[in-house]
């Protein structure tokens, strides 16, 4: 396992911890297969229920491509013999990821430790944290990071922070749903145990096959997700954990499930 990504799991809840304090966390290659390499821990783990992202120190979740000159790993060049990039390959393992991704932000998130974020399915940030993308300072823009800005930012709160460059504190991103929640650094980790105390207690499989419907519906036009989510539904209602959801209900008991 790469030593620029801690890997942790404590009961049902795997932590990827990016390990570049010094470097306010940036995200570099190594970084990036650190975390591809974590998820993939995280799902062959029987026992993991849910995943979160974070950063190590206090300072940065992620200031996002390291930008020092000459920077191991730096995001600003193409392979020409694999030319797709190494935060494409950890985003699309991001929308893989068949367990709930939860960001936790210890400190700022910006430019592509914004993208982070925003790939992620939820988010509990420190409400002084800064969000932002200040790309346009040095002339470029958030461009392989734009499609899970869309899913999460609105669109004039998207112009604003491109264009500008200027960031929000995560309380306001809160008012805003781009993060689920904002509390003080004191009580960051209680916020996260709450909330991954209110995931691992459901059905994993219902998670699973929910994640997976939600990423092709996301995709598809009306009528393509009508059909599909009428086979998923169908095809959900079979599994063990809804029968057993099913059961527990109407006995009034709680449920016990499977991941079948």
């Amino acid at each position: 396992m790469s030593e620029a990504v801690l890997v942790c799991r404590e009961g049902p809840v795997v932590t990827l911890t990016i390990n570049r304090a010094e470097r306010r966390n940036a995200l570099n290659e190594a970084v990036a297969h650190g975390l591809i390499a974590g998820l993939d821990v995280a799902e062959a783990d029987a026992e993991a229920r849910a995943v979160v992202v974070t950063g190590a120190g206090a300072d940065a979740f992620c200031a996002g491509g390291d930008l020092k000159p000459a920077a191991d790993g730096a995001p600003f060049h193409l392979d020409a013999a694999d030319p797709r990039h190494y935060v494409v390959k950890l985003l699309t393992r991001m929308d893989a990821c068949r367990l709930p991704l939860v960001a936790r932000l210890n400190g700022h998130a910006l430019a592509g430790g914004f993208g982070l974020a925003c790939a992620c399915d939820l988010v509990v940030a420190r409400d002084d944290a800064w969000l932002g993308v200040p790309e346009v300072k040095v002339g470029l823009f958030p461009m392989m990071i734009l499609p899970y800005l869309l899913r999460v930012v609105p669109y004039r709160t998207l112009m604003r922070l491109c264009l500008t460059g200027e960031p929000i504190t995560a309380a306001d991103a809160a008012r805003l749903d781009i993060v689920t929640a904002a509390v003080p650094a004191a009580r960051l980790d209680a916020e996260l145990s709450s909330l991954l105390a209110r995931i691992v207690d459901k059905s994993p499989t219902g998670q699973r096959l929910g994640k997976q419907a939600l990423a092709k519906i996301r995709e598809m036009s009306r009528d393509g997700a009508l059909e599909y989510a009428q086979f998923m539904l169908a095809n959900m209602a079979r599994t063990q954990d809804a029968r057993e959801g099913f059961a527990a209900f109407n006995a009034r008991r709680p449920a016990v499930w499977t991941g079948r």
